[in-house]
């Protein structure tokens, strides 16, 4: 039995049996998308099968840097920070590049904290689109710089001077991915491996950044592969001696890192609903309202798209990211792009995601925005032709530029909570503020060279 052909609690034991492996590895992605967990010995992996298995809800109540977060009510200092139950996914079974026999499972959150779990928070969304008789289809691409640093250089230069993968603009080159075609097919060859293949890898424009096009799947599935790809890349970089970054801007001088959600709507059938050629541009009134409540509902859930403080750096005029919530017909300056094409490739861009998103969060905004603007037959604010940096739009199409007003627009949605629950919103929202007033706390090189002589 291969790791894609387990299904079942038994399938997964067997498996394990099989190889006769002593551990396995388990992990849960965090608030930021984060990818925390263990390896279990093996009495403990079967019995955490059959019942589920204690873990630490403190990876609930901290950030990145895991520093604990003293706003939010679910845990704390004030709750002891207890065991909270974690569920065994079976169907997730991989296998491990580089650890010989290995597994890798993933889990999720169950009983109350299940209200806080990105991957739980992304199925519940999924689960609402399916009662509305709905199939979600989904594919997802990043850009990511790739240098030739460690994880102990970059520290040292303090995340200046960086050597990157290679010199120079040159978007698309065939020079460049031959050159160092032996990294490139690493990435493809992991991607195959752990089942999130590739349709593209190409090198993007700005040095040592490339880009991939992970192929579309159905449902829950196509945001684990994400969640996979941005954390198994990073793995095999820095087993190369190489450093990846899915910053959403790393750098002044370079154009931001996006994270674009590929998305498509299907029946229970399998028949497309986002196609119709008697109507302009291919779009069924179904795509017309699902886009329509994509833009209207974009500046509301835009901390769930931008995430960081870093984030709000990419949001610039200019630098291929938009400002507001534009819609396009295959126009890349706009927030939203709606590729015409045949019933099987008809679908929306999302656009304004960036790589530094947790994707099931980021998907579980754009899905949820859409299937309101269904529900509610909304219809487009406005179709952008042309340059969408250099035109006027209305104010509530405006996005917020900033990470701690994005969180207040996310507090007030009436929306943001009838889909992703109220606890769910009021714990990620206290999780932003916290990042802001984290950031306030220092100074910045800039603030230093601009007023510390002449002020």
């Amino acid at each position: 039995m291969q790791p894609r052909e387990v299904k079942t609690i038994d399938d997964a034991k067997k498996i394990v049996e099989h190889r006769g492996i002593s551990h396995v590895k388990v992990g849960l992605h965090d608030i930021d998308g984060v990818l925390r967990g263990k390896y279990m010995s093996k009495n403990k992996f079967f019995s955490a099968l059959d019942k589920g298995f204690g873990f630490c809800d403190v990876v609930l109540g901290w950030d990145v840097k895991d520093q604990l977060y003293d706003n939010v009510s679910h845990t704390g200092w004030h709750t002891g920070y207890p065991d909270a139950t974690v569920n065994v996914i079976p169907e997730s079974c991989r296998n491990i590049p580089g650890e010989e026999q290995g597994l890798l499972f993933l889990c999720e959150f169950d009983q109350s904290a299940q209200a806080l779990c990105p991957r739980g928070t992304m199925r519940r969304v999924l689960n609402i689109a399916d009662d509305m008789g709905f199939k979600v289809i989904a594919g997802l691409e990043y850009e990511f710089f790739l240098f030739r640093e460690t994880s102990s250089s970059v520290r040292e230069k303090n995340y200046h001077d960086l050597l990157p993968l290679a010199h120079d603009e040159f978007g698309y080159s065939v020079i460049r991915n031959s050159v160092d075609s032996d990294v490139y097919l690493d990435i493809l060859e992991l991607a195959e491996e752990m089942d999130f293949p590739l349709e593209g890898l190409h090198e993007e424009t700005g040095p040592g950044v490339l880009e991939a096009a992970i192929a579309c799947d159905e449902g829950i599935v196509s945001f684990d592969k994400a969640a996979l790809f941005k954390t198994f890349v990073k793995v095999a970089a820095q087993k190369r001696g190489l450093m990846a970054t899915f910053m959403a801007k790393w750098s002044e001088q370079y154009p931001g890192q996006s994270g674009h959600i590929h998305m498509s709507l299907r029946s229970r059938d399998s028949d497309t609903v986002f196609h119709n050629s008697a109507n302009e541009y291919g779009m069924s009134d179904t795509m017309r309202h699902f886009v329509a409540g994509q833009q209207k509902m974009m500046p509301q859930v835009l901390a769930l798209i931008a995430p960081t403080i870093n984030s709000y750096r990419r949001l610039i005029p200019g630098f291929w990211a938009p400002t507001v919530a534009s819609l396009g017909i295959d126009n890349r300056t706009c927030a939203l792009r709606v590729i015409p094409g045949s019933a099987a490739s008809q679908r929306i861009e999302y656009r304004v995601a960036a790589a530094d998103a947790n994707p099931y969060l980021a998907a579980a905004a754009a899905l949820a925005s859409g299937l309101w603007g269904v529900e509610n037959r909304v219809e487009p604010d406005c179709i952008t032709t042309g340059n969408a940096y250099e035109q006027s739009f209305s104010a509530d199409l405006m996005l917020p530029n900033n990470l701690w007003d994005a969180a207040q627009r996310l507090k007030g949605s009436t929306m943001a909570r009838d889909f992703l629950g109220d606890d769910f919103v009021d714990h990620y929202v206290a999780s932003r503020e916290w990042e802001v007033r984290e950031f306030s706390k220092h100074i910045t090189p800039w603030e230093l060279d601009r007023y510390f002589e002449i002020i």
